[in-house]
Formats: C-alpha cells, structure tokens, sequence
C-alpha cells in the first residue's frame, strides 16, 4: 500500500499592487504568507502523523512552498501540475459573477485563457500517477491549494456543498477548506484509492 498526504497551503497574505506590471497570474502565483500562515504551518509541522516524509511535493506557488518546507529537513519538489486552477484573466473584474457556480456544475467550463475543472483534475492525476510509480513504501507529502484539490477528489469522491465529501459512503470532510487541511491517502498496488481520511 501507498500513502500520499495532501494539504492546502496555509494563510496567504494578499498584497494591494500600486505599480506592478505582473500578469494576474504571476502576481497570484507570488503570494507569500502572513506571519499567522508561518505560524500556523510551523504548529501542523509539530502534528506526529505529518513528520518523517520521505518526499515533500509542492505546487510553484510561493505560498504552497512557504508551508511546504516547514515538513522537510533538506529540499521540496517542485510540480506546477499541482497549482492552482487557473482563471485566465487580466483582472479580477474579467471574473463573471457566476464563474465559480458555472465551474462547479459544468466541469468543462472555462474562460477563454483559463482552465476547466476537467482540465486541472487530468494535469493533478498525471502527476500523482508518476509518483505512485516511482516512489514506492515512501511517506510522501503534496502541498497545493483548495480548489485544485477539491477538483482532484472527484475523481473518487462524492462531493456536495451541503453534505461534504463521501468516500465509499463514508462522510470524511465537511467541505470547509481551512489552511493546512490535510488528508491521508491509502492507495493499493494497483494504484487504486482504497481509503481517505482527515488528518486531524
């Protein structure tokens, strides 16, 4: 059996750009975290369950890997395939009102530049599916972000705004992504998901 922990960075801090020439995306990318978001990494860090990884995997978001290195002693593993769902616009009033509505029921959806639901879940899955072939009997964590998540568990999970997220039938997150939130997976040989849980 495999076991992957992932978990949401935690609190980010979110500048208010005066002159900046950054894409929207970039500057989305370089969030940092506040001095609560160190702290409160550094606390998960001290949690039993999550010590002695082996491989620590984080997204190429600067918030994903200012958590992820409070759970190594030496390096993080970059994999942009684990950030965050991309909106593809230049500004946050290119946003419509019901994008986050649309994306939840229509998981094809996407703006022009952006991405769909489908289109992160298949990018996330690839690269899970290389590290449960190459990293064998290792405790290996990946460190990403909320909405990239919650589009991977789909591909296992009943998933409902109002009851949560089932597995097997089994109510194991009521939905409300704090920072830090964190789930153990248990995969068989076959790479099959046979068990996921909240890391308390």
């Amino acid at each position: 059996m495999k076991e992957i922990y992932f978990m949401r960075h935690s609190e980010p801090i979110k500048p208010t750009n005066i002159n900046n020439s950054d894409s929207l995306q970039i500057q989305n990318e370089k969030w940092g975290l506040t001095i609560n978001g160190e702290k409160l990494a550094e606390k998960k860090s001290q949690n039993h369950e999550l010590t002695n990884f082996n491989i620590v995997i984080s997204s190429n978001y600067v918030r994903a890997i200012a958590t992820a290195k409070y759970f190594t002693k030496d390096k993080v593993l970059i994999d942009e395939n684990f950030a965050e769902r991309k909106f593809g616009i230049n500004s946050w009033d290119e946003l419509p009102k019901d994008f986050c509505k649309r994306q939840y029921y229509d998981f094809n959806y996407k703006l022009p530049n952006g991405e769909s639901i489908n289109e992160v879940i298949e990018r996330e899955y690839t690269s899970l599916t290389n590290i449960l072939n190459n990293y064998n009997d290792k405790k290996i964590l990946i460190v990403g972000h909320a909405t990239a998540l919650a589009a991977l568990f789909n591909k296992w999970c009943e998933i409902d705004d109002t009851n949560g997220y089932t597995f097997k039938g089994k109510l194991f997150f009521d939905g409300k992504w704090n920072y830090c939130e964190t789930f153990k997976l248990i995969f068989n040989d076959n790479n099959e998901l046979i068990d996921i849980e909240k890391v308390k």
